[in-house]
């Protein structure tokens, strides 16, 4: 028997999916940004990927758009929660049912289908027209922040929340892996938009660790505008075309610094007999890191506005 869809129930699973969503948003992103803009603002003031400065507002702007995409989110969890409680869904309790090594096979197939679609849609968004109307509110943030995750227009938020219930229609997902998911996907937003990068220089030198999205790759999207549009892998960015000629200068930049820094680091905590070598040792590599680096961007702030 398939039930009320507006059966007084739902309201009440609406709540706890908004509380939940709203709950995990600034769980992480909050962690994300006490720790790097906060707690240790000074120590990566110099690895910054954007140069240009907050906009006034920028994060009460952020957080507010992202509790609205956050109700979004929440109708979109409760249909979903609709159709498996009525039999639509292919949503599983028993993670034996289908073998334990099928667990991570859906999670990267969820994952590719969702790559897949937010890839063209994304570069949809991009058409003038629509983005004035659909995508400009993520990319009024022109220095991404954590908090710029969830920072969506209702209907691009729409757009996002689609893909997920349509994949759970056809591809058999485990409650739990589903779970798993859904923590990916906020890790990897904030991530995204953290405006430092933290991957580790093995990683990105490494064939996965070149598979994968990380802030300097999204960055890059939020300076040019026309480059890097995928959303967790590189795949559909290098095979059309689109990802960015300056992702991966921008990785060695982010090297030399990353050097400097431990340089500098060696030298405070070295003991010298000569004060005057240890404080040019000190002043050389302080220069070089107070040097502005900038990116060129191919897109006026007034063309991005229109």
């Amino acid at each position: 028997m398939v039930s009320d869809i507006s059966n007084p129930s739902l309201y009440i699973v609406f709540a706890i999916f908004f509380i939940a969503i709203v709950f995990r948003y600034f769980l992480v992103a909050g962690i994300f940004y006490g720790y790097f803009f906060v707690l240790n603002s000074g120590k990566f003031s110099t690895r910054r990927l954007s140069r240009r400065k907050l906009r006034r507002g920028q994060l009460k702007k952020e957080i507010l758009w992202s509790v609205k995409s956050s109700v979004i989110f929440a109708l979109a969890g409760s249909l979903t929660y609709w159709l498996w409680e009525n039999g639509y869904t292919a949503i599983y309790l028993d993670p034996s049912r289908y073998g334990l090594w099928y667990l991570p096979v859906s999670l990267l197939l969820a994952l590719l289908l969702h790559e897949t679609y937010y890839y063209w849609v994304h570069r949809w968004m991009h058409q003038p027209g629509i983005f004035r109307k659909v995508h400009k509110v993520h990319h009024d943030s022109l220095s991404p922040t954590p908090w710029t995750a969830f920072s969506f227009h209702p209907w691009e938020s729409v757009i996002e929340a689609l893909i997920l219930p349509l994949i759970l229609l056809i591809l058999p997902m485990n409650i739990y892996v589903l779970g798993f998911y859904l923590l990916l996907m906020t890790f990897s937003s904030v991530i995204n938009h953290l405006n430092v990068e933290i991957f580790p220089e093995a990683l990105r030198n490494s064939w996965a660790g070149k598979q994968l999205i990380n802030a300097t790759h999204h960055h890059h999207h939020h300076e040019e505008f026309s480059t890097n549009y995928g959303l967790y892998f590189t795949f559909w960015d290098r095979w059309m075309n689109t990802e960015s000629r300056n992702f991966r200068k921008r990785f060695e930049k982010i090297k030399v610094q990353q050097k400097e820094s431990e340089a500098i680091k060696s030298i405070f905590h070295r003991n010298s007999e000569d004060p005057e070598a240890q404080v040019l040792g000190i002043v050389i590599p302080y220069h070089r890191l107070l040097q502005p680096r900038t990116c060129q961007d191919p897109v006026d702030d007034k063309k991005r506005n229109e």
